[in-house]
């Protein structure tokens, strides 16, 4: 992304806010070949759904099923199917861990501490994820800067110290009204979760509805403290890379 401010990005318009991330696609599907997306189905990762769906052929997707998703993201699943004739990949937690973790601490075992929580979403989310990277130059993610303060130091492209690929953001610096703006502008289907006060969607027992005022982040892990409230997928600290620098850092990879 150009070097632009706070006040001059916030008065950019959302055709230039799109032709900002289809600039930043084209390079990534150019030099990080093979890339893939890693679709949630939420609000913001149906804005790439759209936009990878109908220009980048050579960029895959694949989600991560939990295994405990609610049923209207299974449908959202089905749409995208159907309606973008792609096939979104699907990886599932290795059934032995998700056998020993119901034996030792129950269905609801995530609920009596921060440590058995994040060891459901290591099982269920971040195993899973390595097997889905594996092989890959890069992957791209919905990620705003916004959602949560977890999130706030993240850059558009940086380096996944953690899984040895390059992570792209292209939605870091959009707001949540851009997210909205584009769904309807080119009548996007979306989760019907978000029509009933759901703003982030994850797995059924770890996502509630917000009310008025709360933050968007409010219903993921209510019980626990904004601090902690991250799955392991996208750890704080990454190396950061400009987007300028796809094209150098690609060729160090190569």
């Amino acid at each position: 992304m150009m070097d632009l401010d706070a006040e001059e990005y916030s008065g950019m318009s959302l055709e230039s806010r799109v032709q900002q991330v289809r600039s930043l696609l084209d390079r990534v599907q150019e030099d990080y070949s093979p890339v893939v997306f890693a679709n949630s189905f939420g609000a913001e990762d149906m804005v790439l759904t759209d936009l990878i769906g109908r220009h980048y052929p050579g960029i895959e997707m694949f989600t991560l099923d939990t295994g405990r998703l609610p049923e209207e993201t299974y449908t959202l699943m089905q749409e995208v199917r159907d309606g973008y004739h792609i096939n979104v990949k699907p990886y599932f937690p290795e059934s032995a861990s998700v056998e020993k973790y119901l034996s030792d601490y129950g269905p609801n075992g995530l609920y009596d501490s921060v440590d058995l929580r994040k060891a459901c979403c290591h099982m269920r989310k971040v195993e899973p994820l390595k097997r889905a990277l594996n092989g890959k130059r890069a992957w791209i993610t919905g990620l705003r800067r916004d959602q949560a303060p977890t999130r706030k130091d993240l850059a558009e492209v940086e380096f996944d110290a953690d899984n040895g690929l390059q992570k792209i953001n292209p939605l870091l610096d959009w707001e949540l009204t851009d997210v909205w703006d584009y769904l309807k502008k080119y009548s996007v289907t979306y989760n019907l979760l978000h029509d009933r006060g759901y703003s982030s969607i994850g797995c059924a027992p770890c996502t509630r509805a917000i009310t008025p005022g709360e933050d968007v982040r409010a219903g993921r892990w209510w019980w626990e403290n904004p601090t902690t409230k991250e799955c392991g997928l996208h750890p704080p600290g990454e190396r950061a890379v400009t987007s300028n620098s796809t094209d150098s850092a690609s060729n160090r990879s190569r």
